[in-house]
């Protein structure tokens, strides 16, 4: 019989035996001592399985701690749960009318909420003291599958109008909710197996709301700091506000609007609304009549080219001349390239400019000599003169593009009066539902799978494959920068999950089963199938999104 069947499971190289039917919790346990946090989930054969879920075949397994990607999601999905369970209690059910967690913050996620309730520290201190009580009772969140129509029937009831709104977009006849307590939602993605395992988290008032801070993969075991960006906050805040105006702050209503045939209108309104802010940032520019150079600079995927085209053609527009300026032209020459400590060059790190013949050029243009601009050779891994001049008039301005332009180390030689900086990024708060909040780097990663594709020939594995080394590149050259920057512009669409869906959605089905990147890649394509998808032809040719999918008037 299948239950008394000894099963052969494989875990770091060696074989062990267990019963047909064994909880991969009880199996986890025996391995818990060779981790410094808690197994949340098992990697089995390259499927990510949940620790509930009962061995029924001969396999290979990994532990998933919250020092993996999966895992933290793991551990913040759960701690949201555990929260929304216990501010309820607290609270009162009758008494809250919405609970929506926004976005993250500086190690923690920035939530919303409403009602007849005072949103205080003291209700605060109160609901994690619930959370800590919920916690040590080690209460089973219970995974159930139900049909889809149960399951908005249960989530109208509870007043929670978008989960059910989403879900009504669902082809698939049943869907899998999760139960706390007698307290039932709906999540994108796993969860801990019990309450005992959320035990890092904090809950303090910020702006009009409050964050529940949690840890970082690097110390799972303690809260990560907490030193939020006021400008970059405000950024996303302003988005949110935009998002709400245009009657889609989540993919339920997104989704009403291309149901309802009303997506030329809401890509319109969104297109000029961010044409406006650019507009408002040239004016600001042309304001202060000391710049001379704008200094551009944000992560991988966030439209810096197009936007440096746009803002160029509003500047021109405020009665100024912009000439373009690639610092990737002053990359030293290859044999000078600094190397990581893996022994492969280093091109993102500053070593890698040469920051000194940088500022001699533009010391020289600010004073008004004429400068022959330099032009890398990528292939010769060299620096050329090609015979291109350049002098400034007074009315010229250099927009400068690069990773490294809100360094002050970069921009040495340059009286701060001369220089604009502005930080772009893709902060998108187009939110699954109330509860289960998008992120903006998942934003970024579908933009680039489509551009290397399209682009470069790499395959959406390829794409996956380089992302950490491109984020933490990211983390140690221009989010360190981000507050020193004038102006922050969130190049973030509304719309462009359901763009890039006809065009990522094969690509990551092309992402091998049994690859290291698999997961990642199954991961994004459940996020992707809760949008109804957009067809290109009604996108400007002018879109910031031009640059992804390609036909844009910039050519990029």
């Amino acid at each position: 019989m299948e239950e008394n069947k000894m099963l052969k499971v494989t875990i770091d190289g060696s074989e062990y035996a267990y019963p047909y039917g064994t909880p991969y919790k009880i199996i986890a346990a025996d391995f818990q001592t060779r981790y410094p946090s808690d197994i949340l989930l098992v990697n089995r054969d390259g499927k990510l399985c949940e620790l509930h879920k009962v061995l029924d075949r001969d396999c290979s397994l990994k532990m998933i701690t919250a020092q993996t990607k999966p895992g933290m999601q793991t551990y913040e999905r759960s701690a949201v749960f555990l929260m929304l369970k216990a501010f309820y209690d607290v609270a009162g059910w009758e008494n809250v009318e919405r609970i929506t967690a926004e976005y993250s913050v500086s190690n923690a996620l920035f939530i919303l909420a409403r009602g007849n309730f005072n949103l205080d520290q003291t209700l605060l201190d109160k609901v994690e003291k619930r959370m800590r009580e919920l916690a040590a009772q080690a209460l089973p969140i219970e995974k159930r599958s139900i049909s889809t129509d149960d399951a908005i029937d249960l989530f109208r009831k509870s007043r929670l109008v978008h989960k059910a709104k989403l879900l009504s977009f669902r082809i698939d006849s049943h869907v899998n909710v999760y139960t706390l307590d007698g307290f039932t939602d709906y999540f994108y993605g796993y969860m801990a197996p019990d309450t005992s395992y959320i035990k890092c988290f904090g809950l303090e008032l910020f702006e009009n709301g409050f964050v529940l801070r949690l840890p970082v993969r690097s110390a799972p075991n303690q809260l990560g700091e907490f030193r939020p960006s006021r400008k970059l906050f405000h950024a996303l805040s302003a988005s949110a506000r935009l998002s709400e105006a245009l009657n889609a702050s989540n993919v339920a209503e997104l989704n009403d609007a291309v149901s309802q045939g009303n997506t030329m209108q809401l890509i319109l309104s969104n297109e000029a609304m961010m044409e406006k802010k650019i507009g408002d940032i040239a004016a600001e520019i042309a304001s202060r009549k000391g710049v001379r150079f704008v200094m551009i600079a944000g992560p991988s995927s966030s439209g810096k080219t197009t936007f440096s085209h746009r803002l160029s053609t509003q500047l021109r527009s405020c009665g100024l001349h912009p000439h373009a300026i690639a610092t990737d032209n002053y990359f030293k020459n290859r044999e000078d390239t600094p190397r990581d400590e893996n022994g492969q060059y280093d091109f993102e790190c500053l070593g890698a400019m040469d920051v000194e013949q940088f500022n001699t050029d533009m010391v020289r243009l600010l004073h008004g000599e004429t400068v022959e601009m330099p032009t890398f050779n990528f292939k010769k891994g060299v620096r050329e003169f090609n015979g291109a001049f350049l002098t400034l008039r007074e009315s010229d301005v250099l927009v400068i593009e690069g990773i490294h332009c809100l360094n002050d180390q970069f921009t040495h030689s340059l009286p701060q009066e001369s220089k604009y900086k502005i930080y772009i990024s893709c902060l998108s708060t187009l939110n699954i539902d109330d509860h289960n909040c998008s992120s903006t780097t998942d934003a970024r990663l579908l933009r680039r799978i489509e551009r290397d594709a399209r682009t470069r020939g790499y395959s959406a594995q390829a794409t996956i494959r380089m992302w950490p080394s491109v984020r933490r590149g990211e983390e140690r050259n221009i989010f360190p920068f981000q507050d020193s920057a004038d102006v922050i512009f969130n190049s973030a669409l509304i719309y462009e999950a359901a763009l890039l869906k006809p065009y990522v959605q094969p690509l990551l089905f092309g992402v091998p089963r049994h690859s290291e990147e698999y997961i990642e890649a199954k991961r994004l394509l459940k996020y992707l199938n809760y949008f109804l998808p957009i067809p290109s032809d009604n996108i400007p040719k002018t879109s910031l999104m031009r640059e992804f999918i390609g036909g844009g008037f910039y050519h990029v």
